[in-house]
Formats: structure tokens, sequence, C-alpha cells
């Protein structure tokens, strides 16, 4: 069973119009639910996909496509990022870069889910480092209407999904 659902069957179901895959990708999905449950409608919204992985990028962006969203997808060659940034109703950064993404990038009231985990020096730490994420948090406080902070953001919601990813295909089998 594909549980973190990305066999390229999942994948490719994910990305064909009126196909569903079995599993959806559990960052992804966690993005996705982390918007749903605090009430934030992707539906005609503009929404910045910072990063293009096979693991986040790519798959959030496919599924907000099928939900009538308007995805613009900024990556390492994109020019001049930050004005696309700024006008996205919703940011999902997961370029993989420390603090890239600066509180000035950010339209006031935005919704902005940090995927980022990237460790920092950080002397006053016993392990030398502390992990930040893809945005300046403090600065994007001051801003944004919502935000996921980081550590404790989207990683949790990651584990639900792979547990809840877990528990639908043990369904499926007992059906």
């Amino acid at each position: 069973m594909d549980v973190d659902g990305f066999h390229l069957l999942n994948i490719g179901k994910l990305a064909m119009k009126g196909r569903d895959p079995l599993f959806v990708p559990c960052t992804p999905k966690g993005c996705i639910e982390l918007l749903s449950r605090s009430g934030i409608s992707t539906k005609r919204k503009n929404v910045v996909v910072v990063g293009r992985s096979n693991t986040v990028g790519l798959p959030v962006s496919l599924l907000l496509l099928k939900d009538d969203t308007s995805v613009t997808v900024v990556h390492s060659r994109t020019k001049e990022p930050e004005s696309i940034i700024r006008q996205a109703d919703i940011i999902i950064a997961a370029g993989g870069q420390a603090i890239m993404i600066k509180g000035s990038w950010i339209k006031p009231g935005a919704a902005v889910i940090d995927v980022g985990t990237n460790a920092v020096d950080d002397s006053s730490k016993k392990s030398g480092y502390r992990l930040v994420g893809d945005v300046d948090f403090h600065e994007a406080c001051k801003v944004a209407g919502w935000i996921t902070p980081v550590p404790g953001g989207v990683g949790p919601m990651t584990v639900a999904m792979l547990l809840k990813n877990t528990l639908d295909g043990a369904k499926r089998v007992i059906h």
C-alpha cells in the first residue's frame, strides 16, 4: 500500500482531471486540511506555491488546481519571485531556503502555510541549531492574516494525514 501517496499511479491520478488517487501525499493533504479547517477557502483565490518538489510543491499545486484555484508556482529560477508572492491571497512556502520570504513580500491579510524546515546555527541552543521555516515568521506575523509556525504547524498535520491514509487503506482491505 502507498499510504505516502507518492506511487506513480497516485501522482498520475492526482494530475488527471476527473480522477482521484487512492492516497494523496500527506504534507500537501495536510496543507489543504489546515486551510479548510481554518475556514480559508481556496476557490477563486490567487495561491502562490513556493517550490516545485515532487513531495510538496507539485502535489499541492495539483490539489489546488482540482479545487478551482488559480495557482502560480515560484521556484529557484523564477524571475522576481517577490513581486509574484506579493499578489498571493494564500502562500504555501516549500522552497527549502531558511527565512527566504520576508514580511514585506506578504500581502496584508494573506494566509501563509510554511512547510519549510531548515536548521540554522544557534549557539544558545544545546543542539547548536534551531529550526526555522522558509518564511520570516516574526515579520510575517505583522502582515499575514493567518500563519503556521515552524516547528509545530505543518509537521503534525503530515503525521495526522499519514495516519488517516493508513486508516483509509485498512478500511479498503477489510471491505
